[in-house]
């Protein structure tokens, strides 16, 4: 069995199926993105996997079917990056990073000195040590992503699950953000999933790709193991006309 698996995931609204009975697997230290057009039941899959929203099909982490576990009890082992951190200011950035310690501690208690060296920590890990006193709330969304990064660094759960973390960000603070996820997953030895608009970006950092198309799982890439005629077959499977460009073995995706 895979460190991090879905069976067989369905998910319906009303009498709308929109996620079809998708299975993939990832294995710790890889960094996998989901790609698909909007609609395709990306953002549906990630939401499905943390009990946002009600499922059938299991989801295992480390031979343990999280479908079962409570909300906190799964926050131990998936943590969750939105597209737009909801976060509001009014807080300094290290108390920000120390709610990562929330699944881990009982309702009445409260981080400690050894939660906050750890949180410093994380925020030297990521380059932000600076930060510490500032007002969360004063920060741009690039810096915000970087935080909530740390966040989930200390949240040490053995997934972490992204849906378009660099969608407000700039094209500098994207491959930022980006590198950093990539660095914490591998180090870390953890299993990730990115949903990304961009599959240049997902090309660039991710080791396997999933391709989805109206709900259901098309085809998946082996970014380590594959070349531009066979990543330019499964890709056009969702994106239609495109080329592949090889660049000294990075890959680049143009519209024809």
């Amino acid at each position: 069995m895979s460190f991090f698996e879905i069976k067989d995931l369905h998910v319906s609204y009303g009498s709308n199926e929109i996620v079809k009975g998708v299975s993939f697997a990832i294995e710790q230290g890889q960094f996998c993105a989901l790609l698909g057009l909007n609609g395709s039941g990306k953002t549906t899959i990630l939401h499905a996997i943390c009990g946002f929203i009600p499922m059938t099909g299991s989801v295992v982490v480390d031979d343990q079917d999280c479908t079962r576990l409570n909300e906190k009890k799964r926050a131990q082992m998936v943590s969750f990056i939105a597209q737009v951190c909801g976060l509001q200011g009014g807080r300094s950035v290290l108390d920000a990073v120390l709610m990562g310690f929330n699944p881990r501690i009982g309702v009445l208690s409260f981080p400690g000195d050894k939660e906050k060296e750890i949180s410093r920590q994380a925020l030297r890990e990521i380059g932000c040590a600076d930060w510490e006193d500032r007002d969360f709330g004063t920060l741009s969304q690039g810096q915000k992503q970087l935080v909530i990064i740390a966040r989930c660094i200390v949240q040490n759960s053995p997934v972490m699950l992204m849906d378009e973390p660099d969608s407000a960000l700039d094209f500098v603070n994207k491959h930022v953000v980006m590198e950093k996820i990539s660095n914490v997953i591998k180090e870390r030895n953890k299993g990730g999933l990115i949903t990304l608009h961009d599959p240049n970006f997902a090309m660039e950092y991710c080791d396997k790709l999933f391709l989805l198309k109206d709900g259901l799982l098309a085809s998946s890439i082996d970014m380590h193991n594959t070349d531009e005629t066979e990543i330019k077959k499964k890709m056009s499977i969702i994106y239609g006309d495109i080329d592949i460009i090889n660049h000294n073995n990075h890959y680049l995706m143009l519209r024809k």
